[in-house]
């Protein structure tokens, strides 16, 4: 499944009423959002048409990170939903999880785009190849050591992948207390070495058994909500995904 048509879907089940994207480019996934959307990118080229509630930035994402009110485009509210797509190289895409989690409640969804490259080229810290990744797959590695809390799916969707993170904590400094650290251990020249499970899609999960998961609803109903509801989520993810949600993990 190509991943525009795997958000199509996800917009679909989560309808979030607020969304950040990082890295807007052409505007192809910004433009499948229905809800209040602010778009990060200092040279974004919109070339699709576009017909929302929609504030684009031109600006970093570091910049507008650092901004005295960064939810002002939202009147306040929370992201719901956030893709990291941005500066396809670990420190960056590492610093905007930090910095959109900060943004975040414990019942939205943030995804990473460019999690599963298919050639330890595509995956060059510099860029040598039409298609390309980065070095962003790293990210998989550090939320299993430093976060385990948190629930995530790596999804085999067209041409290079996504990855799903639930559970999210709002208030966590685990990873920007430990960023120098993180960096210093998981950035590598390249050639880089890309796990055999990334490269051949053994710990991957296939989109439709996501997109069939009750996990959806269960972030979308405690929308709002106070309870723990990560009983719930976990149950919703291990009943419907199984071996392969701990396989992933």
């Amino acid at each position: 499944m190509y991943y525009l048509d795997f958000f199509t879907q996800m917009h679909a089940r989560l309808r979030p009423e607020t969304y950040l994207e990082i890295g807007v480019a052409a505007g192809k996934s910004l433009r499948l959002s229905s809800c209040r959307s602010v778009g990060v990118d200092p040279g974004y080229a919109i070339t699709v048409p576009i017909d929302g509630d929609i504030a684009l930035v031109r600006t970093t994402s570091d910049e507008y990170f650092n901004r005295p009110d960064p939810l002002a485009p939202t009147g306040g509210k929370p992201f719901d939903m956030a893709f990291i797509d941005g500066l396809h190289l670990f420190e960056f895409a590492l610093r905007d999880f930090i910095n959109t989690e900060r943004l975040c409640t414990e019942q939205s969804l943030i995804v990473f785009d460019d999690m599963l490259p298919r050639t330890v080229d595509e995956a060059a810290r510099q860029r040598h190849t039409r298609a390309w990744t980065g070095d962003v797959f790293p990210i998989l590695a550090v939320l299993a050591e430093y976060r385990p809390e948190l629930s995530v799916l790596a999804v085999d969707t067209h041409p290079t992948g996504l990855l799903l993170v639930m559970g999210l904590d709002p208030a966590s400094t685990v990873l920007s207390d430990n960023y120098d650290e993180i960096i210093a251990r998981h950035r590598r020249p390249d050639p880089q070495s890309v796990p055999s499970s990334l490269l051949d899609r053994t710990a991957v999960l296939p989109p439709e058994r996501v997109l069939a998961s009750s996990f959806w609803d269960v972030l979308r109903e405690s929308r709002g909500g106070s309870g723990d509801f990560r009983d719930e989520l976990n149950r919703a993810l291990g009943d419907t995904l199984g071996r392969a949600f701990v396989a992933a993990r």
